[in-house]
């Protein structure tokens, strides 16, 4: 299959070639094996930790992989070792630092894994001062084909966070923004040319894959307990984290509930948006919000109809989670800015705060086609209380063309997000 375009690949192979151990990590199937191969020399040496054979080779004794490393060729550039699933043997990241500080020029280094629990909780060595952390997302906009002229035009990201690479690869097929509120943006169900193929590879990595990483990380004591907040966690994603309520509905404690939450961000499944906390108002709710990583995977999880008439019923909630999602990968990405929300208990809300080398700019995501000041009073409110800090606010729609409703406020289409 050929490579599709991907941001992180467009820059990793220039990323490589610093003098650095690069960790790559990521949610399952988010396509993090198959880009970086496509990324690594032809003469690359590649060790697959999922493969219990060779997991039980280097657990048992990690002074195999540095013996491996030492026997590869001397010459003058470096050569690359990728290891995939590298947080199955904590152990490996010693083994990294003692051949790096040898030799930095010598081997390239990229580990690769799912799961950053194993390794904070066994206080695995990350090799600080020595490494360049990556995250690989679920698809960005900016990596599908444009739906026609004005989208292809419309490319300039939202803020101008993300720099364009020069690219050969292709882009991933267009799909509506329907589709994309339902399925998701995992890279396989993008190419996937049925919407019946999608629903079943997505309820399979709801249970299945979920399941498998899951019990593979040792945690989880009771499944059928963690199955409930599962459901109950993503048919309530997007909103306020409320431990108490969670923790009756899904019957575990509210300490647990909690350390579950941990393990998907753990897992890269899942993020947290804090409230802002730069307001002078005492009545700003402080409990973060919490995302899944990918919609189609959210939807999947809580039980809800795999079918593109589903937005029909709750348009506004998958917009916005589709939106605040964009946006934090695309954050990720660049590596700059910071996404809170904000919320008083007397009402006031915006939906999304994107601080930026000191600037804030407050965002609402409306499903409207038309939309107008009267959706922006909340902004403008917002922009009044932070007037040193805030001098504009956007709005998130359907609308077909960038629309400036006054001087402060500016619509955009949703795919310049």
């Amino acid at each position: 299959m050929e490579t599709k375009f991907r941001y992180f690949g467009a820059a990793l192979s220039q990323k490589l070639k610093k003098p650095f151990v690069h960790i790559v990590f990521g949610a399952r199937q988010t396509g993090k094996s198959t880009l970086i191969r496509s990324r690594l020399p032809s003469d690359a040496t590649i060790l697959d930790l999922s493969d219990p054979r060779e997991r039980s080779r280097f657990a048992a004794s990690p002074g195999l992989f540095m013996d491996l490393c030492r026997s590869l060729p001397k010459d003058e550039r470096s050569r690359t070792v990728f290891v995939d699933e590298a947080q199955t043997v904590p152990a490996l990241f010693d083994a990294v630092q003692s051949l790096y500080d040898s030799d930095k020029e010598r081997w390239r280094f990229v580990l690769c894994g799912s799961s950053a629990r194993r390794l904070r909780v066994s206080g695995a060595n990350l090799l600080p001062g020595r490494s360049l952390r990556h995250v690989l997302h679920p698809l960005i906009h900016d990596e599908y084909a444009a739906e026609d002229q004005g989208q292809a035009q419309g490319r300039a990201p939202i803020l101008h966070l993300v720099q364009q690479h020069g690219h050969q690869d292709p882009l991933f097929p267009r799909r509506s923004l329907e589709n994309r509120l339902v399925f998701g943006d995992l890279p396989g169900i993008s190419l996937l040319g049925s919407d019946d193929d999608r629903a079943e590879v997505l309820k399979t990595y709801a249970t299945a894959y979920l399941e498998e990483e899951i019990r593979r990380e040792s945690v989880v004591r009771d499944w059928g307990y963690f199955l409930r907040f599962l459901k109950f966690a993503a048919g309530d994603a997007g909103g306020i984290v409320n431990l108490a309520a969670v923790s009756r509905e899904s019957g575990v404690a509210a300490q647990t509930i909690k350390a579950y939450y941990q393990l998907l961000e753990d897992m890269f499944t899942g993020f947290s948006l804090p409230a802002f906390s730069g307001s002078a108002r005492k009545s700003v709710v402080s409990s973060p919000r919490f995302f899944f990583f990918d919609l189609g995977v959210r939807n999947a999880a809580a039980g809800i109809p795999l079918v593109e008439d589903t937005v029909n019923a709750i348009p506004g909630s998958l917009f916005e989670q589709f939106v605040a999602t964009q946006l934090w990968r695309k954050l990720s990405y660049t590596g700059s800015g910071q996404l809170s929300y904000y919320r008083t208990t007397d009402g006031a809300e915006v939906d999304l705060i994107l601080e930026s080398e000191g600037e804030l700019i407050p965002i609402e995501v409306k499903w409207t086609e038309n939309p107008s000041l009267r959706d922006a009073r909340h902004l403008k409110t917002f922009i009044a209380e932070h007037a040193q800090r805030c001098r504009r606010g956007y709005i998130i729609s359907r609308c077909p063309y960038v629309l400036a409703l006054d001087e402060a406020i500016t619509a955009l289409p949703w795919w310049l997000v």
